[in-house]
């Protein structure tokens, strides 16, 4: 049980960087280049997905796993679902409960990486 918590801390620590990053490049995306708030959510979200697979591959998961494009379509399906789930969120706590664009994208993320974290680990990163 250890084990699994230890790993929980370290995709934190990485989900953590990607929030980094999903947050950094939706802010870019938004503000400076003002693209739709949906589109500029997608491109962090999947930049952060993409930073994710690798640290997480190498540094939380500790994966030798030699088909590395079937393992990243994995995390990529999971991403996606947690994308729809994110954007899903966003938009019902935006237009319903009228909160902060971003308050609203921070509750998603933490929803979305109790999503990803289970599933990569039990799917993608499986022993």
């Amino acid at each position: 049980m250890s084990g699994l918590v230890f790993k929980l801390f370290k995709f934190g620590i990485v989900g953590f960087s990607g929030l980094i990053v999903d947050f950094l490049l939706t802010f870019l995306c938004k503000e400076k280049l003002r693209l739709n708030k949906y589109v500029a959510n997608t491109i962090g979200f999947s930049c952060a997905a993409t930073s994710n697979f690798m640290l997480n591959r190498v540094w939380t998961f500790h994966s030798g796993e030699p088909a590395v494009y079937t393992q990243y379509g994995k995390f990529v399906l999971i991403a996606i679902v947690g994308l729809l789930i994110n954007s899903l969120i966003i938009y019902l706590l935006v237009n319903y409960k009228q909160l902060n664009f971003y308050i609203a994208k921070f509750i998603a993320i933490v929803v979305v990486m109790t999503w990803n974290f289970s599933l990569n680990y039990l799917y993608t990163f499986r022993n």
